[in-house]
């Protein structure tokens, strides 16, 4: 069961966006000669130092205003709502591309659908932050990982794992928040069974070259 509370911060995308056109200094983007040992030789630095405290304060560029909620239940003005507890608009099914068919609830939750498949947003976005809220079923049924299990893929590829372990032991790189199969997680933080948990997740996509070669590793938050 998943909350209505799914939404990613649009600056957060906006600055992704517009990375290559922040300014640089000449000074920092200079190429420096290697020596023939390959030791690299700095340039002596010619700039005055600051005299001032005025002389290190910068007014631009102005960030923009982003109006925070007094209530936690409802998000941040510039945020992406994914689900808005009403309808599964933004939400296809992975498997075709046809409407998500899981089942919205009169409380403004959403359930997964037996047998109906993964979903996945109509957006695609890329590094992103993420805010949900989910609970497992009250009722326990099986064990390990039969119980509770779900998980929220990152590009497709990084799932963070959504897991029932209250009292249930599995393998730790296959728990609740871990990187499923991939890291485990610094603690098992998990609410008890049938109750709220929130991940605010922090996602830093990998970067590519124009040769398909990875340049910098993804990270996840």
């Amino acid at each position: 069961m998943v909350k209505k509370l799914g939404y990613i911060p649009f600056l957060l995308i906006l600055a992704f966006a517009c990375k290559e056109k922040v300014a640089v200094d000449p000074l920092e983007a200079a190429v420096e000669p290697a020596a023939p040992d390959g030791v690299i030789v700095h340039e002596e630095y010619t700039r005055e130092e600051p005299t001032t405290p005025e002389e290190t304060e910068y007014y631009k560029p102005v960030p923009p205003v982003v109006k925070p909620n007094v209530s936690f239940s409802k998000p941040p003005s510039d945020a992406i709502v994914l689900f808005n507890g009403d309808n599964l608009d933004n939400w296809i099914s992975s498997r075709d591309s046809t409407a998500a068919k899981w089942i919205v609830n009169d409380d403004g939750s959403m359930t997964v659908s037996d047998k109906t498949g993964d979903i996945q947003t109509v957006q695609n976005f890329g590094s992103i932050q993420l805010h949900l809220e989910w609970k497992s079923p009250k009722e326990i049924q099986g064990k390990g990982q039969s119980r509770g299990n779900s998980g929220v893929f990152l590009n497709g590829l990084y799932e963070v794992q959504v897991l029932d372990n209250n009292d249930n032991d599995t393998y730790v790189n296959g728990q609740v928040a871990s990187i499923y199969k991939q890291h485990v997680p610094l603690a098992m933080a998990s609410v008890p069974t049938g109750e709220w948990n929130s991940y605010d997740i922090i996602y830093h996509a990998p970067e590519f070259n124009e040769a398909g070669q990875k340049i910098k590793s993804g990270t996840v938050t």
